[in-house]
């Protein structure tokens, strides 16, 4: 969906973006500090926001001076409020866009305040999602400034930050590790600790009467990190924001679950809200396929191939019927099914491989539960690669899981042997198997 990463030039130095293609309007999503350009639109926690901005136009990433996959400033200086918000302006310039809505997130008032100001004609609206903008305010939490500082240096690449400051997204092993993948390619721990003191000093309160744009503020009722009252202080100071809760604790808008923010976004750029399907759903997927298929083709022929085949897949669907399981689609030998029961699902692929062993067959299973796409009939995401990978590498007549899976069924009465760690294709990390005990 998004382009190639391209580089805007802001002076001297080279910002870098993505943007999706063209729509009815433009968005221009401005980073925090410590953002990668090349990461964020592929992180499988933004997908849901990301599809249900692009339905409203032009969604566009960058990285600010000094972070990501732009320039560093120069040697021994530090990056300005200017250059941060002049990298919105060189960024919409090389797009030739003349104007777009300025999605400021958490830490990111400051830069998208200063350009609304600036430059209003080419600031559609302004929003704010979790926003602050007083340095001096006090903190919600018994933590002073440097041991908050060290706290958060202490995890930057681990990912673990991410569910610190997210607590009702949802969280497993691979989201953890798809996030410490971002935050790693977005700067180094030194970086993070040499910025971060600066950008929790910058000071824009001067600058919000001067905001002169519709500006919306959206502020998560129970994030224990930015209070309400940080947001309604924002909205306060710009003339004639409108002010907006929502139920939640999270920091970041663009993670589950972000349909009440966006359809309030929607509703003020456009006048009415749409209506948003829930197209992420939590689901144990089983990939299974028989052993040797190509051999045994070969010898049947096409004809009893076809009968044979025929009857494996009457039997896979009479199973996928007793244990609830939805048939996604088959390709060749091969099924994909999803189950809202990760005991289930197991039940059902150990089902499967035992009668289909009067066809003189054997069948391989792979399953892992996490978050899927919806999308129509089909499904996609990272859970669905995981499922298919793990099936890769089960044996003949092994239903193998992951660590994921197994740890969700404690207590079932299934028992498993350890297969130990791998390395699945395409999948950050280290995964540790378990084959379902006979």
């Amino acid at each position: 969906m998004f382009s190639e990463t391209r580089y805007a030039r802001n002076g001297d130095l080279h910002v870098a973006y993505r943007a999706s293609p063209p729509g009815e309007r433009d968005f221009i999503f401005v980073p925090n500090w410590f953002t990668n350009c090349e990461a964020l639109p592929e992180l499988p926690s933004l997908q849901g926001w990301i599809e249900a901005v692009t339905s409203l136009g032009r969604l566009i990433f960058f990285d600010q001076p000094g972070t990501g996959s732009s320039d560093p400033v120069a040697p021994g200086a530090m990056p300005t409020l200017e250059q941060w918000a002049d990298s919105i302006a060189a960024v919409l310039d090389d797009l030739g866009s003349r104007q777009a809505v300025v999605l400021a997130g958490v830490g990111a008032l400051p830069t998208g305040a200063l350009f609304a100001a600036t430059h209003p004609s080419r600031t559609t609206a302004l929003v704010v999602l979790e926003g602050y903008a007083d340095p001096h305010a006090e903190r919600p939490d018994d933590l002073d400034a440097e041991e908050a500082f060290a706290t958060f240096v202490g995890m930057w690449g681990t990912g673990e930050w991410q569910h610190v400051a997210n607590p009702d997204m949802p969280w497993n092993e691979e989201i953890r590790t798809a996030w410490a993948r971002a935050e790693r390619m977005a700067a180094s721990p030194a970086t993070v600790a040499l910025v971060l003191p600066l950008v929790a000093e910058v000071d824009v309160l001067a600058v919000l009467p001067a905001v002169r744009v519709p500006t919306l503020v959206i502020q998560h009722t129970d994030d224990g990190l930015i209070p309400r009252e940080w947001g309604r202080y924002v909205a306060d100071r710009i003339p004639d924001a409108k002010y907006v809760e929502i139920p939640g604790r999270n920091a970041y808008h663009v993670v589950e679950p972000w349909r009440d923010s966006f359809r309030e976004t929607a509703a003020f750029l456009t006048g009415h809200q749409p209506d948003v399907e829930d197209d992420r759903v939590l689901a144990t997927v089983l990939f299974t396929d028989i052993v040797d298929s190509t051999r045994m083709a070969a010898e049947l022929g096409d004809s009893n191939w076809r009968a044979l085949l025929d009857a494996h897949d009457a039997v896979v669907r009479s199973q996928l019927g007793r244990f609830r399981g939805r048939e996604v689609n088959t390709s060749g030998d091969g099924f994909l099914a999803t189950f809202d029961g990760p005991q289930r699902a197991i039940r059902c692929a150990m089902a499967i491989r035992d009668a289909v062993h009067p066809l003189g067959i054997e069948v391989r299973a792979g399953l892992h539960t996490g978050e899927c796409e919806l999308r129509g009939d089909d499904i996609g995401g990272i859970a669905v690669h995981i499922g298919a990978r793990v099936s890769a590498l089960a044996r003949a007549n092994e239903v193998l899981v992951s660590s994921t899976l197994r740890d969700l069924v404690i207590g079932s009465g299934l028992e498993f042997d350890d297969r130990g760690t791998h390395q699945l294709k395409g999948v950050p990390g280290d995964w540790h198997l378990f084959a379902v005990a006979s």
